[in-house]
């Protein structure tokens, strides 16, 4: 899928340009995309060499409370819940233990600790399915969860809001938070409906019902305050449980008597492999769609959107967001690469900067997910798990677009 949207770009750009040069006599454009082509990748190198001293500190810190003991509180924590939206697995079934492991490590932001997990919960959950071929009700639900998980700590979203001059490269925390609620509820309640899960049982009741007022106490909090006042408060929200998060994992970590300097450089080894191992990446999907704006295909389209919008009577401003949302689904790379793209272009402080942040951290990549987990074991029929997943990947837009507009509006 990456390959034919990476390579249509390309092709969409030369076909615009040919038709201004022929139609219009406008030369201009070609001049413009090899322009944008050398500049971003520049920008592309440049943004993954600046992300290395954020990242190693990131991966530092998620190492302590990853052998701390973090993971494992979470897993306590919500085994109670995921062992009745599970019904069809056994108690004391290995599955379920990966299960709640590989939640937990979402929860976290440990992807590289996240997806082994995952791949090794479905592999377990396929020792329970009677239809190899075909997805089971658990899997599919699994699966759903892991695309639309809730991360407490978005660490890269804040890596490369900082890289690209954000004032406060947490500010976006709070509404980063209650998006990817929204959007994780979503998929739960409609994989629920058609599953019949029982999700009136009193102990998943209690579970997101209180998770669910505590996200309608903080809307309701700073929706009460004045805009100014809101986004200094928003800030000081963030910053304190990014800190306090900080100090738990370091605390655990010591009080499991590990050597906390030493781990800390463990983890933080690991950024420096990150930051430069996505190079090839970034500077490929910013070529293209550095060229492609260049062109004036992006600037056409998104134009066209807007002025339907406009039309309706409604504020335009998040259609500059929605490539980001649309490419989410798809490709990982290709939403990070219109993400900083859309930063580029507008700041990383705008409204939009603000708002494609908390799409890319509101979702996972649903089809590359769904690639992965399905074909690791096989699975050829996935019944109602792409509809779920994209029904979780449309209600945390819709929630990004509202809750940066109460916040940054």
């Amino acid at each position: 899928m990456l390959n034919k949207i990476w390579g249509a770009f390309f092709f969409v750009a030369f076909l615009v340009a040919a038709g201004k040069s022929l139609v219009l006599g406008d030369h201009a454009a070609w001049q413009a995309m090899v322009a944008a082509a050398f500049d971003m990748a520049k920008t592309g190198f440049e943004i993954a060499l600046g992300l290395t001293g954020v990242m190693c500190l990131w991966l530092g810190v998620m190492r302590l409370g990853e052998k701390g003991g973090a993971v494992d509180l979470l897993a306590k924590a919500f085994g109670p819940l995921l062992h009745r939206l599970f019904p069809g697995v056994p108690r004391g079934h290995p599955a379920m233990g990966s299960v709640v492991m590989n939640m937990a490590a979402n929860m976290l932001g440990l992807d590289n600790a996240a997806t082994p997990l995952g791949l090794k919960a479905m592999g377990e959950l396929q020792t329970l399915n009677p239809d190899p071929d075909t997805a089971s009700d658990d899997q599919i639900l699994f699966l759903v969860i892991n695309t639309s998980a809730v991360t407490v700590i978005p660490a890269t979203i804040f890596v490369y809001r900082a890289q690209l001059g954000a004032a406060d490269p947490t500010d976006v925390f709070v509404p980063l938070l209650i998006a990817t609620f929204c959007s994780t509820m979503v998929g739960l309640i409609v994989t629920a409906s058609v599953q019949r899960l029982r999700l009136w049982d009193p102990v998943v009741l209690a579970y997101l019902g209180g998770m669910t007022a505590l996200v309608a106490g903080m809307v309701f909090y700073f929706s009460g305050l004045e805009r100014e006042v809101m986004e200094r408060h928003s800030s000081v929200v963030s910053n304190f449980i990014i800190f306090g998060l900080i100090i738990t994992f370091l605390a655990l970590a010591a009080y499991r008597r590990l050597p906390v300097y030493e781990t800390f450089v463990e983890g933080a080894k690991d950024g420096f492999k990150v930051a430069i191992g996505i190079i090839p990446f970034l500077v490929a999907m910013l070529v293209a769609i550095g060229v492609l704006r260049a062109s004036g295909t992006l600037d056409l389209v998104l134009d066209v959107a807007r002025g339907g919008v406009e039309r309706l009577g409604w504020d335009a401003r998040w259609v500059d967001g929605m490539p980001t949302a649309l490419m989410r689904p798809l490709s990982g790379s290709g939403a990070r690469g219109m993400m900083l793209e859309a930063m580029e272009v507008h700041g990383a402080d705008s409204f939009v900067g603000r708002l494609v942040s908390v799409i890319q951290g509101t979702t996972e990549t649903t089809f590359y997910v769904l690639a992965v987990y399905f074909g690791s074991v096989g699975i050829r029929r996935t019944r109602h798990a792409v509809a779920c997943g994209l029904a979780a990947d449309a209600g945390g837009i819709v929630a990004a677009i509202l809750v940066t507009y109460l916040f940054f509006g």
